[in-house]
């Protein structure tokens, strides 16, 4: 079942699914959705991000924005999911409040997927019982009342994927370094390529950054660069039909070749041979 809110000012929306994958079209009709994914059921769900697979398990959850594909297979079942546009709740602009953008949304390549104890499944569901209940109420003060409640299932999920996702051995401000480095990744990658780029932004030395995501344990400052444009290749390969050309220098390179090499490098694969890969 579906739940939403509209507001026609800002042409604002705000949705809330039981069972996405059947009530999806109702939710494209809306731009720009950002979404968290949560699988309340018993069993496994399989979805689909920018055609990649992702197995979520019971009381998993995840998330996607619309830079990404999200899709089912025919027939899929049920999943819960939340959806809201950026005149309902930018992140961007609130990013002050909740700290999610790098960690949860925009700036992280890998797909997080955060996984509810015991404990934290009950208070979700409190969450869940609360949103049903405020949806249903239709006031003056609605769409206030669903931001709040928005607001604090963000903080809620990043908290639990800085404390599943992201090693203890860093601090806040470091933590901060990170996100920041990520979202400006996200912004940048078309132009900007090299680490010390993003040094300069951040006020930090490239070695700096390079100790930092070291003691992170995940991939390397230059590695997340690459990955990101190589990234924004494959979907302008699977969902446009631009040629390699074509969608080269539409990423900021001035030869074929730098591409080709590029993209061989991070996915051992020509853009020709992903694309013949996907289809096949």
């Amino acid at each position: 079942m579906t739940y939403s809110f509209q507001g026609k000012e800002l042409s604002s929306f705000f949705g809330m699914s039981d069972h996405y994958a059947e009530d999806q079209y109702e939710f494209l009709a809306h731009k720009g959705l950002i979404n968290i994914i949560w699988n309340r059921s018993s069993s496994d769900r399989l979805i689909y991000i920018d055609a990649i697979p992702h197995v979520l398990k019971p009381n998993q959850l995840t998330t996607s924005t619309y830079l990404q594909r999200l899709s089912f297979e025919k027939g899929a079942e049920a999943l819960t999911v939340f959806a809201f546009n950026r005149e309902f709740y930018c992140i961007q602009d609130h990013d002050h409040e909740v700290s999610c953008n790098g960690i949860i949304f925009f700036g992280t390549q890998e797909t997080p997927v955060i996984t509810l104890d015991d404990s934290e499944q009950n208070k979700f569901e409190n969450l869940y019982t609360v949103f049903l209940d405020e949806f249903k109420t239709r006031d003056t003060v609605q769409g206030e009342m669903l931001r709040s409640l928005l607001k604090r299932l963000i903080i809620k999920v990043t908290r639990l994927a800085k404390e599943q996702l992201i090693t203890k051995e860093l601090d806040d401000k470091q933590i901060d370094i990170i996100r920041k480095f990520n979202v400006y990744v996200d912004v940048h990658f078309r132009e900007k390529r090299h680490v010390s780029d993003y040094a300069e932004m951040l006020f930090k030395s490239p070695k700096t950054i390079s100790n930092l995501f070291a003691k992170y344990e995940q991939r390397s400052p230059l590695q997340i660069i690459h990955e990101r444009i190589v990234l924004e290749a494959k979907r302008l390969l699977i969902y446009t039909d631009k040629t390699v050309k074509e969608i080269a220098f539409e990423l900021g390179f001035d030869e074929v070749g730098s591409f080709h090499k590029l993209f061989k490098k991070v996915t051992t694969l020509t853009p020709q041979q992903f694309k013949l890969e996907i289809k096949s």
